[in-house]
């Protein structure tokens, strides 16, 4: 059992919880991700980045949108409750190694999460380090205070401009890679942002490495749930990745993967709602 030592909101729907998880924070490193699972053994499995850790504490952080069943579940939850079960760390850590130009690392939402870890380690090993974060408004955009902090430069865009440029990601990302000193692009967030700004640095030949989140089930490679078209290959997300040259990703496939069970989830979310006002009704009613 995993306990939920504090619980954040971040944004509408974004939450940042820290767990208790000792082995996890001492061996993790950026990149890696968590599957928890609330319950028992009927619960779903979802796969989750961990977007820092303390090894000291022997606590990690998770950030997560309610998007299903599941999220709006653990949403639900508070500080002192506990997670069934916490695997991790899985998957290939991000490679980090100093480079001579300059690392551009773009976030797209929620993307932000699990792309943090890998801004930080890239500015602790002294790469200069410029950081594009991108919301749909002001309210949506999380991670500033802590991106500033670790990037040489922050450059923030909203579709509607409260906060930033009015602008897409892929506006300030094309202009940097146009003035050149650019060693390496790490995109993470929604697939078409990825494959837009795979598409942008493509031009350039900058390395573009890009975090995908597939649908997940064992997290080890057993079920193939993950697989993704990369190049001539297929991979497993889980176990060959997360990350992947952005250049290869056949985005259009894993995005029609990804809506494989839509109407199942909507099914899902409506049953949980219908739940959730079941048991705020007898409340009410003492």
């Amino acid at each position: 059992m995993n306990k939920i030592l504090k619980k954040e909101s971040l944004s509408d729907d974004v939450f940042r919880f820290t767990l208790e998880a000792p082995a996890i924070a001492k061996s993790r490193k950026p990149g890696q991700f968590i599957i928890l699972m609330i319950a028992d053994e009927y619960d779903e499995r979802i796969p989750l980045t961990i977007a820092d850790a303390d090894e000291k504490k022997g606590t990690v952080n998770i950030i997560f949108q309610v998007v299903g069943s599941t999220t709006r579940k653990l949403s639900h939850m508070e500080e002192g409750d506990a997670l069934a079960h916490v695997l991790g760390p899985l998957g290939k850590p991000t490679h980090i190694e100093k480079k001579e130009g300059t690392v551009i690392c773009v976030g797209g939402g929620i993307g932000a999460a699990p792309l943090f870890p890998i801004v930080q380690a890239n500015k602790k090993m002294g790469n200069r380090v410029i950081t594009i974060l991108g919301a749909r408004s002001e309210e949506l955009m999380i991670l500033k205070k802590e991106m500033d902090e670790n990037s040489d430069e922050l450059i923030l865009c909203t579709d509607d401009g409260s906060l930033g440029r009015k602008a897409l990601v892929t506006e300030p990302l094309k202009e940097l890679a146009e003035k050149g000193d650019v060693s390496e692009v790490v995109a993470i967030g929604p697939p078409i942002m990825m494959k837009f700004a795979s598409l942008t640095t493509k031009p350039f030949h900058i390395p573009t490495v890009v975090s995908l989140n597939t649908i997940m089930v064992d997290g080890t490679g057993m079920c193939g749930g993950c697989r993704v078209n990369v190049g001539d290959e297929t991979k497993f997300v889980c176990v060959d990745g997360p990350e992947f040259d952005g250049h290869k990703v056949d985005f259009d496939g894993m995005i029609l993967r990804q809506s494989s069970y839509k109407e199942q989830e909507e099914h899902c979310c409506k049953m949980t709602a219908t739940a959730e006002r079941l048991v705020a009704n007898e409340k009410e009613a003492g």
